[in-house]
C-alpha cells in the first residue's frame, strides 16, 4: 500500500515529520518497506529559458540552444523539434540522471559541438508518455527553480506492508486513523476532507441496479450521473496516482482509483450508452465469458457473482470489469457501481481465474459494509467536480451484511494475555480513538461510568474491522498501540541440571553438512523453492503444480535444486564474479514425497592463473566428487563403502558425471559436469560441475550418540604397499579398488588408485592402474609370509576382474 505523505496529512493533522510518521507506522504493526522521495530522481533538473536556437552546423534536425538556467547562459544541442528562443522548458545539468533510461548526463561533444546537458521531454522524466518535444512551462516560471519544487513532485511516498487481518488499512484513511490513535495527530473528519466538493441534488430516478445473487453480492447501489465530460483528469490528481504506481486513464477511471486508495472502496463506472438495460449481479451462467479490461477473455462457471446487462456480463463481480462497458473519452452518462461482494466469493473466483487486481485484494479480505452510501456519494461528488453533469437518486438493492460485533472484555486480559498492564483509562482512550464504542459494565452487566466500579467492558467493534472478534484481538490492539517495545523481556521458567538436546537427528544431519559445506569454500544460497514450466522441464519435469502460482514464473515446485542455484551463479557470473562455489539445504518436491537435499554448484575458474599452470583452472567432475563425499562423510554416510556408479541423469554430462551408491539401488549423490544443453539453457557460458546429496536416503548411524569415541591408535605400525594392475579398458578403477580392499578384510584397512596410464609398456586397448594399500597388523608385525600370502590374495582378486599384475 503507497500514499503520499500530503495525501496522509489530507485526513491527519500532525506537526510530525516523515521520520516520525515511518517510525510510528511500523511500531504499531504498519511495517514501512520503504520510502521513495521523487524530487531525489529530479535531482539536477532545473527551470530555463530558451535565448536563441539555431541550426546546428553539421545536423539539419539538430539545433545549438543558449540556455538560461540561473546561472548565465549554457550551450545545449537539442533536436526536439518545437524548441525555439523564448520558450521555458526543463534542462538537465551535467551529473543529472535521466529517469527513464539512467543515463547520466555529462558535458559532451554532439556532432563537433559541445552540449552542457539536455533539454527534456515529459517521457525522458517519466512523467507522462509525451515524447514528440520538450516540456514547456508556462512564461512565468521562475528560472533557475528546481523543477521538482516546481512541478510539486517533492512529496515523499510511504510503502507500507499491510498484513492480511488489515483490510481497514488498505486506504489512507485507514492509515491515518491508526496513526491518531497512536498519539500523532488528529483524524479529521470525513466531512472536513470532502468539503470542498459540490453537494448533489438528484434529478431524476436511480438507474436500474438490483442483486439476484444474495450470497455473492448482498448489496447492489448505483447512481447516475449524466451530461458528464469525460477527458485526462487534473494535474494534482493524476500526480498523486502516478506517485503510488497508478497509471492515470482518465478523469472518470481515476476518481474511482483514488476513491479506492484513499478510502479503502473499490467501486466501478460504466457508459451506459454500452449497456443493454438494467445491470443485475447474478450467478455466472456455463458457458458465459468476459472480455476484462486487461485485454484478456475469461471462461465463466457457475458459483461466479458477475454483473451483466440483459444482453452479456459486463464484469467479474469485485475484481474487474469488462472492456465494452468501459468508459471512454465520448462518454456521456455514467452509472457508478458501489457494492459488497463477499470476500469468500470473491476468493474463489479469482484463484479459480488466477486474476488479480487491487478491487480483489480489497474485497477479499473485506471492505466495510457500512461505507456503501459514503462512499458512493464521494464518488459522485468528484463526478460532478470534475466532469461535470446532474446526478440521479440513488438506487439501492439487498443489505449489506451488518457489522458491529459486540465483545464482552476484561481490561486485565492485556496484563495477562499481553504482557503489559495498561490502565483501563488508557484502554478505553485506545479502542475508542480506532472506531470502537466502549461501555463499562458493572457486576450485574448494567452500564455504568468508567470512574463507578466497573466489572468489565462491552466493545462494540466498528464495522471495518471485520478481524476483530474476540477478547484476544482487542488485547492486541491495546498492546500495538500502547507499544509493543513497552513489554518487558521476561526469560522462561528453567528446570534445575542440564538441559535435554531438542534438535533432532535430521536437524543435526542439516547442522553438520551445512558447516562442511561452508568450512570446504562454498557459499550458502537460498532460492525459490518454485520454478517455471520451462526451467523445471530442464531438469526433469516438476509432480506439483501450484493451483495458484504467484505468478507463471513460479508455478512448479522444484524436482532439483540445480535450476535455482544455476541461476544464482549466472548471476554473479554475470556481474564479474571469475569464481562461483553456492550450496543450498532445502528439498525437491518428487512425486513420493518432499527429499532433504544439499545442491552444489561450482562454476568458473577453481585456481586463478599463476606461474604454475599459465593460466586459470576451470572445475571438472572429480572437484564435484570430491564436495560429494566430504558432504556425504559429514552427513555420517559410510564412504568407505560407497560405489561410484553412471547414470546420474539428464542433468549431467553423460561422459562427465556418475552416482555414489551404498549398493546398487540406493543412490546417496549425483555429481559431474552439467550436460551442455543444459548450461546454455540457463546461459552458463563458463565450466560448471555440480551435484546433489540426497540426504534423506543416508542410512541413519544406529547407536549414534554426541559423544566421539576414545582415540585408540593402533599398537603397530602399518604398511603400505603398491600394486600395478594391467586390466581391460572398460574396467571402472572404483570397482579394482574395491576387489582389492575385500581381499583381506581383517588386514587391509585402506587402498586407493593413484595412478592411472596408457602408452608404452601397456598392451593396445589396456590400461595400468596403480593401487596403494594399507596393511595394518594387530596383535604382531607382519612376516614375509604374511605379506606375500596378503599380496597372493590381492593379485587373486583383481585377475576375476580381468587384472593382472604389470610386470
Amino acid at each position: 500500500m503507497k500514499f503520499t505523505l500530503s495525501w496522509l496529512k489530507e485526513h491527519l493533522e500532525t506537526d510530525a515529520g516523515l521520520d516520525e510518521i515511518v517510525l510510528t507506522l511500523t511500531r504499531i504493526g504498519l511495517e514501512v518497506e520503504g520510502v521513495e522521495n521523487p524530487a531525489e530522481r529530479l535531482r539536477g533538473f532545473r527551470i530555463a529559458r530558451v535565448l536563441t536556437a539555431a541550426r546546428h552546423p553539421q545536423a539539419d534536425k539538430l539545433q545549438v540552444l543558449s540556455v538560461d538556467c540561473g546561472d548565465g547562459p549554457l550551450q545545449v544541442v537539442c533536436g526536439a523539434p518545437n524548441a525555439r528562443a523564448g520558450m521555458v522548458g526543463v534542462l538537465g545539468l551535467p551529473g543529472a540522471v535521466v529517469p527513464a533510461n539512467g543515463m547520466a548526463l555529462k558535458v559532451s561533444a554532439i556532432r563537433g559541438v559541445e552540449s552542457n546537458g539536455m533539454m527534456c521531454s515529459s517521457r525522458e522524466l517519466e512523467l507522462g508518455d509525451d515524447h514528440d518535444g520538450i516540456i514547456e512551462l508556462p512564461e512565468d516560471a521562475a528560472i533557475g527553480t528546481a523543477f521538482a519544487d516546481y512541478a510539486g513532485l517533492d512529496d515523499p511516498v510511504i510503502d507500507v506492508a499491510i498484513t492480511p487481518n488489515r483490510q481497514d488499512c488498505m486506504g489512507v484513511r485507514g492509515i491515518a486513523r491508526d496513526l491518531a490513535a497512536a498519539g500523532l495527530g488528529t483524524l479529521r473528519p470525513l466531512d472536513a476532507v470532502v468539503a470542498d466538493l459540490p453537494a448533489i441534488v438528484p434529478q431524476g430516478a436511480g438507474p436500474d441496479v438490483r442483486t439476484e445473487d444474495a450470497a455473492g453480492c448482498p448489496a447492489f447501489y448505483g447512481q447516475a450521473v449524466r451530461d458528464v465530460t469525460n477527458g485526462p483528469s487534473p494535474d494534482w490528481l493524476q500526480r498523486r496516482l502516478k506517485a503510488v504506481g497508478q497509471k492515470p486513464i482518465s478523469a472518470l477511471v481515476d476518481i474511482t482509483n483514488y476513491v479506492m486508495l484513499g478510502l479503502g472502496r473499490p467501486l466501478h463506472v460504466y457508459d451506459m450508452a454500452k449497456l443493454s438495460g438494467g445491470l443485475v449481479a447474478r450467478k455466472a451462467q456455463d458457458g458465459e465469458s468476459v472480455l476484462a479490461l486487461n485485454g484478456k477473455s475469461y471462461a465463466l462457471t457457475r458459483g461466479m457473482t458477475v454483473i451483466a446487462d440483459d444482453a452479456a456480463v459486463h464484469d467479474i463481480g469485485g475484481i474487474m470489469g469488462g472492456e465494452h462497458s468501459g468508459c471512454a473519452d465520448d462518454t456521456r452518462d455514467v452509472l457508478i457501481e458501489c457494492a459488497y461482494f463477499d470476500p469468500e466469493h470473491i476468493a474463489r473466483t479469482g484463484q479459480t481465474l488466477m486474476l488479480t487486481s487491487d478491487a480483489r485484494t480489497r474485497f477479499e479480505r473485506g471492505v466495510d459494509p457500512a461505507f456503501l452510501d459514503e462512499g458512493l456519494a464521494i464518488a459522485t461528488r468528484l463526478v460532478l467536480a470534475l466532469c461535470g453533469g446532474t446526478a440521479t437518486e440513488v438506487t439501492r438493492s439487498g443489505e449489506p451484511p451488518e457489522g458491529g460485533a459486540v465483545i464482552g472484555y476484561d481490561p486485565r486480559l492485556a496484563a495477562t494475555l499481553g504482557g503489559l498492564a495498561v490502565p483501563a483509562a488508557r484502554q478505553v482512550e485506545i479502542l475508542e480513538s480506532l472506531g470502537f464504542v466502549v461501555q463499562p459494565l458493572d457486576g450485574n452487566g448494567d452500564p455504568v461510568a468508567l470512574d463507578g466500579g466497573f466489572e468489565d467492558f462491552r466493545v462494540t467493534v466498528p464495522s471495518w474491522r471485520r478481524d476483530v472478534d474476540g477478547p484476544a484481538d482487542l488485547v492486541e490492539e491495546v498492546i500495538r498501540i500502547a507499544g509493543i517495545d513497552h513489554v518487558p523481556s521476561t526469560p522462561l521458567p528453567r528446570a534445575d541440571g542440564v538441559a535435554r538436546p531438542t534438535a533432532s537427528p535430521e536437524q543435526l544431519v542439516e547442522r553438520r553438512v551445512r558447516r562442511t559445506a561452508a568450512a570446504r569454500g562454498l557459499n550458502e544460497a537460498i532460492t525459490w523453492s518454485f520454478l517455471s514450466e520451462a526451467e523445471a522441464g530442464a531438469v526433469g519435469g516438476g509432480a506439483w503444480t501450484l493451483a495458484n502460482p504467484i505468478s507463471e514464473d513460479l508455478k512448479v515446485m522444484r524436482p532439483s535444486l540445480l535450476p535455482g542455484l544455476m541461476g544464482a551463479a549466472r548471476r554473479n557470473i554475470d556481474r564479474g564474479m571469475k569464481s562461483v562455489r553456492l550450496f543450498e539445504l532445502g528439498r525437491r518436491y518428487l512425486a513420493d514425497g518432499e527429499r532433504l537435499t544439499l545442491g552444489f554448484v561450482l562454476a568458473g575458474e577453481r585456481a586463478a592463473r599463476g606461474w604454475a599452470s599459465g593460466r586459470a583452472q576451470p572445475f571438472d567432475a572429480f572437484d564435484a566428487k570430491a564436495e560429494a563425499l566430504a558432504l556425504l562423510e559429514a552427513a555420517g554416510a559410510p564412504v568407505d563403502n560407497l560405489q561410484v556408479m553412471g547414470e546420474a541423469g539428464d542433468s549431467y554430462h553423460p561422459g562427465q558425471s556418475a552416482t555414489l551408491r551404498l549398493g546398487p539401488k540406493t543412490v546417496l549423490a549425483a555429481f559431474g559436469a552439467l550436460h551442455p544443453a543444459l548450461a546454455r539453457r540457463f546461459d552458463l557460458a563458463v565450466p560448471v560441475v555440480a551435484g546433489e546429496v540426497y540426504l534423506d536416503a543416508v542410512p541413519a548411524r544406529r547407536g549414534a550418540t554426541r559423544q566421539r569415541p576414545a582415540y585408540q591408535p593402533p599398537a603397530l605400525q602399518a604398511v603400505t604397499r603398491d600394486f600395478a594392475f594391467v586390466a581391460p579398458m572398460d574396467l571402472a578403477a572404483d570397482a579394482l579398488v574395491r576387489a582389492v580392499r575385500g581381499a583381506d578384510k581383517a588386514r587391509i584397512t585402506g587402498a586407493r588408485l593413484f595412478d592411472l596410464f596408457t602408452g608404452t609398456g601397456v598392451p593396445e586397448g589396456q590400461k595400468s592402474l596403480a593401487v596403494e594399500v594399507v596393511l595394518q597388523p594387530a596383535e604382531k608385525s607382519f612376516t614375509d609370509e604374511d605379506l606375500a600370502g596378503i599380496s597372493a590374495r590381492i593379485v587373486a582378486a583383481a585377475a576375476k576382474l580381468g587384472a593382472t599384475l604389470r610386470a
